[in-house]
C-alpha cells in the first residue's frame, strides 16, 4: 500500500480571519426573557465583565469546516492506519460509544443540578462501578481519577492513609517499583511522599524474587506492579510476591495499564492485589492520545474502602446519591465526579461486548501480538531479548540493537520510517532495560491483513537500514511534516500551546 499524507499549506485559523465575517449567530433572548431576567450584559457582576470583546477569529462556517478538514487530513490516527503504540492500547474504538455518550440527555446535564434530577446518570455510574468490581474482584471503586497516573497517585495516597490509620505512617515510607515499570509509577509514589526503591528484572523477564526479599522490610509501604509487565510477560511468581509483601505489612498496587491482556482470564484480586487502577480510555474504548481525555478509576479491597476519595456514589433503595459522609477519606481528587464522557464510553463498551466479548477481545489481542512477534522474528533482523521462545501477552518488545551496531540506524529512525508505510511508530526506547527498544502492541482490532502489512514494513525498513541508511535518518518522507526537532517541540521556551503564546514568541516579548 502506498501511503502519503495531504500537505496543505494551512495557516492558523487566526491568520485567515477576516474582520466582520460571521459563521454563527447565537440565539438572542426575546423580549419576555429580558423582561423576566434582565439584559444578559447586566447579569454578570461588573468585575467579571470584559472591557473589550475577546480576540476570536472571524470566519464563515464553510471556512471553518474546510480549515479543520484540511488539518485532519494532515494527521495520523487510528482511523487512518495501524497504531501499534505499545503500552498505550491505541485501538479502534466503536463509534456507537461516541454517539451515545454525546446524547443531549447526557451532554447537557450540569454537575450542580439537584440529585433528584440526575438519578439516571448516577445509576449508570453506580452500575459501572459494580461492573469494574466484578472485572477486578475489588470491593469498591471510585470513578474520579482522570487518568492512569492520576489513579496511581490516588492509590499511593490511599496506601499512605492506610498506614497512617494503623499508626505506621512515619515508619512505612518506601514504595517498591520494578525497573520495567511505567515512569509514572515512581513519579506518583514520590508525589505522595514515598521514597522509591527500584527492583531489577531478572534475565527471564520476571521480577527478581531475591531482590524483592532483600528490600522488603518494616519500612515497606507497598509494591506497585503491572501484570503482564511492560515486556509483555505475565508475572508467574505473583502469588509469591504477594505473600512476601503482605507478610511484611505492605500493600500490593496493580497498575491496570495492561489489563486488556487478562480480561476474563484472571482478576487482580486473585493475584493478591489490594488496590487497582484501570485505564478506561485504553482497555474499554475511548479515543486516546495527545494527553486525553482519560479516566483512571481506582478500586480497593474491603479494608481500604474508607480511604477512597469522596464522594462515592451510593444507593438507598431506588435512590442514588453522592456520599460525602466518609470521615477517613483521602478527600477529593477531581472536580465534580471525573471525566463522565469517558466513563460513559466504558459503560457502553462493556454492555456491548458482555462477559464473553470482553474475554474474546483479550484473547484476540494476545493472539495478534504473538502472531506479529513470530512473523517479525522470522525476518531475522530484530530480536526479543527477554523471552524469544515463549508466548507473550498483548504486547512485546523488540530490540534493534544489532541493526544499530551494524548500520548506525537507531530504533528512533526505524520508528520514523514506518510512518512512510502508513504505520504509526511503536513506543520507542521503553522499557529502558531493553537496548534500542521498540514496544509493539497490535491490539485486538487489527485484521490479519494489517498485521501482515506491519510485518512487511518492519522487514522492509530493516533492509533499508543496510542498503540505504540516509533514507531512514531523514524519515519520514510521506507525511505532511518531516522530522521535527524533538527538543524544540517540547521545550517551554520554543513550544506554543496557544495563539497568544505564538504571538508573544513572534514579537519577541
Amino acid at each position: 500500500m502506498s501511503y502519503r499524507q495531504a500537505r496543505w499549506s494551512e495557516p492558523s485559523i487566526f491568520t485567515i480571519s477576516s474582520e466582520g465575517r460571521i459563521g454563527h449567530n447565537p440565539p438572542q433572548p426575546d423580549s419576555e426573557e429580558v423582561k423576566m431576567s434582565g439584559a444578559p450584559s447586566t447579569l454578570l457582576p461588573p468585575e467579571l465583565r470584559r472591557s473589550k470583546p475577546p480576540e476570536l477569529p472571524e470566519l464563515s462556517e464553510v471556512e471553518v469546516v474546510r480549515h479543520y478538514v484540511r488539518l485532519t487530513q494532515m494527521n495520523f490516527g487510528v482511523d487512518t492506519g495501524t497504531y501499534p503504540l505499545g503500552s498505550c492500547t491505541m485501538k479502534y474504538n466503536p463509534k456507537i460509544c461516541d454517539k451515545l455518550s454525546s446524547s443531549p440527555k447526557i451532554r447537557d446535564i450540569h454537575p450542580l443540578q439537584d440529585e433528584s434530577t440526575t438519578q439516571g446518570i448516577l445509576k449508570i455510574l453506580y452500575d459501572l462501578s459494580e461492573m469494574l468490581e466484578e472485572i477486578t474482584g475489588m470491593s469498591r471503586f471510585s470513578l474520579q481519577p482522570a487518568a492512569g497516573a492520576h489513579g496511581e497517585y490516588t492509590g499511593a495516597l490511599i496506601i499512605r492513609a492506610y498506614h497512617a490509620a494503623n499508626g505506621e505512617g512515619d515508619k512505612r515510607r518506601e514504595m517498591l517499583i520494578p525497573d520495567s515499570a511505567h515512569g509514572t509509577n515512581p513519579a506518583s509514589a514520590a508525589m505522595a511522599g514515598f521514597k522509591t526503591v527500584i527492583i531489577p528484572t531478572s534475565s527471564s523477564g520476571y521480577l527478581d524474587l531475591d531482590a524483592v526479599k532483600s528490600v522488603v522490610s518494616k519500612h515497606t509501604a507497598g509494591l506497585m506492579l503491572t501484570n503482564p509487565n511492560t515486556l509483555g510477560i505475565f508475572e508467574r511468581n505473583i502469588l509469591e510476591i504477594s505473600e512476601i509483601v503482605h507478610s511484611a505489612g505492605g500493600l500490593l498496587y496493580y497498575d491496570g495499564a495492561n489489563m486488556n491482556a487478562i480480561l476474563g482470564k484472571t482478576r487482580p484480586k486473585e493475584m493478591g492485589f489490594d488496590i487497582v487502577h484501570l485505564n478506561l480510555h485504553k482497555t474499554f474504548g475511548t479515543p486516546h492520545g495527545g494527553g486525553g481525555p482519560g479516566a483512571g478509576p481506582v478500586g480497593v479491597v474491603e479494608k481500604l474502602e474508607d480511604f477512597l476519595p469522596v464522594p462515592l456514589i451510593s444507593r438507598e433503595g431506588d435512590r442514588y446519591f453522592l456520599d460525602y459522609d466518609r470521615p477517613r477519606s483521602i478527600g477529593k481528587v477531581k472536580s465534580f465526579y471525573g471525566n463522565i464522557a469517558v466513563l460513559l464510553r466504558a459503560y457502553i463498551y462493556i454492555l456491548c461486548l458482555g462477559c464473553e466479548g470482553l474475554e474474546a477481545a483479550s484473547e484476540h489481542s494476545v493472539l495478534n501480538a504473538n502472531y506479529l512477534a513470530r512473523k517479525i522474528l522470522q525476518g531475522g533482523k530484530y530480536t526479543i531479548p527477554y523471552y524469544p521462545d515463549r508466548l507473550v501477552k498483548h504486547e512485546f518488545v523488540l530490540s534493534a540493537e544489532e541493526i544499530y551496531r551494524e548500520t548506525g540506524v537507531r530504533a528512533w529512525d526505524i520508528s520514523k520510517r514506518l510512518l512512510d508505510y502508513g504505520i504509526h511508530s511503536p513506543t520507542t526506547y521503553f522499557p529502558q532495560i531493553v537496548e534500542e527498544a521498540l514496544m509493539v502492541e497490535p491490539t485486538e482490532t487489527e485484521s490479519k491483513e494489517s498485521l501482515d502489512h506491519l510485518v512487511y514494513a518492519m522487514n522492509m525498513v530493516a533492509e533499508e537500514a543496510y542498503s540505504n541508511p540516509p533514507t531512514l535518518k531523514k524519515a519520514p518522507h510521506s507525511t505532511s511534516k518531516g522530522r521535527v526537532d524533538e527538543a524544540k517541540a517540547s521545550h517551554p521556551e520554543t513550544m506554543c500551546l496557544s495563539w497568544r503564546m505564538k504571538r508573544r514568541f513572534m514579537s519577541g516579548k
